[in-house]
């Protein structure tokens, strides 16, 4: 079997926002874990997604942003999570319809379809839906 990506983790500012965002776009993705609250620990973590694979959410530091701790794409750590969908325009359609805030424009490709959306607490999520089967026209970034 090939390798293939189990779960990301991640520090976001607002988990909640963070859930919020994630079953909104994918309603099929589910809390697998949340800890809760436990005395003595201000860390508060959550496993949300399918069976397969899930993203796992760390808040360790309520009511600081992404722009209190770091400048995406200008300093280390994560800017964006991609999600591959087959259902492009209905992802679209509900973080629209729930008031997400679009990010950076993507310019037209005959072979994907591509957005990038912030949630509440301002992390950014791209959603990808591939047009062509080919590898080669998926990944061709000429256009």
């Amino acid at each position: 079997m090939p390798a293939y990506l189990e779960h990301a983790n991640i520090t976001v500012p607002d988990i909640d926002a963070a859930i919020a965002f994630l079953t909104t776009a994918f309603p099929e993705f589910q809390v697998r874990h949340d800890s809760g609250p436990r005395p003595g620990d201000e860390i508060r973590w959550v496993h949300v997604g399918t069976p397969a694979s899930y993203i796992a959410l760390q808040e360790p530091h309520k009511g600081r942003t992404p722009e209190d701790c770091r400048n995406p794409y200008n300093d280390i750590g994560i800017n964006h999570l991609g999600w591959v969908t087959e259902e492009f325009d209905a992802v679209v359609g509900r973080l629209e319809a729930a008031g997400y805030k679009r990010g950076m424009e993507t310019l037209p490709n005959p072979h994907r379809k591509r957005a990038y959306y912030y949630d509440h607490a301002g992390f950014e999520w791209e959603i990808i839906e591939y047009l062509a089967d080919d590898p080669a026209l998926r990944n061709d970034y000429s256009l």
